[in-house]
């Protein structure tokens, strides 16, 4: 069984996206140049905001989980799997990690790939400020 959601995301001109374990979307508008896990931002969602249905599969170790990014007729996307530990509570950010640490801000642990994994091109769409990011995230049970 899948279940899945979608939300709209900005491009921005400092994004760098060279973290090499995170990836995160948030909904603030603006981002530093320390914030090289950032790929997108003023996202309409923060995992808070996410439904009850979809918090709970991510509780489980056997969930697969996935967030898909689409910009420019580019589209990159990461895997990881979902942890008994996640809590969904943060407002405005969601944060995909390659470790097991888990917080608030956690989509996903044991991710295959992160911010500094996408490629140089898409990473050229997403410093355009007038972009607009499609964000997919699906939870495989």
């Amino acid at each position: 069984m899948m279940l899945s959601t979608s939300f709209k995301a900005r491009g921005h001109p400092d994004i760098s996206s060279t973290h090499g374990t995170t990836l995160m979307t948030t909904k603030e508008n603006h981002l530093t140049k320390r914030g090289d896990c950032i790929v997108a931002v003023n996202a309409e969602k923060g995992l808070q905001d996410l439904d009850d249905e979809l918090k709970e599969a991510a509780r489980s170790g056997e969930t697969v989980i996935s967030l898909k990014l689409e910009a420019g007729g580019e589209e990159f996307t990461v895997r990881g799997r979902g942890h008994p530990g996640l809590t969904y509570t943060d407002p405005g950010d969601i944060v995909v990690r390659k470790s097991g640490y888990v917080c608030g801000r956690t989509l996903m642990v044991g991710a295959d790939k992160a911010a500094c994994d996408i490629p140089d091109e898409f990473r050229r769409v997403l410093k355009d400020d007038g972009v607009e990011v499609t964000v997919t995230i699906s939870f495989i049970l």
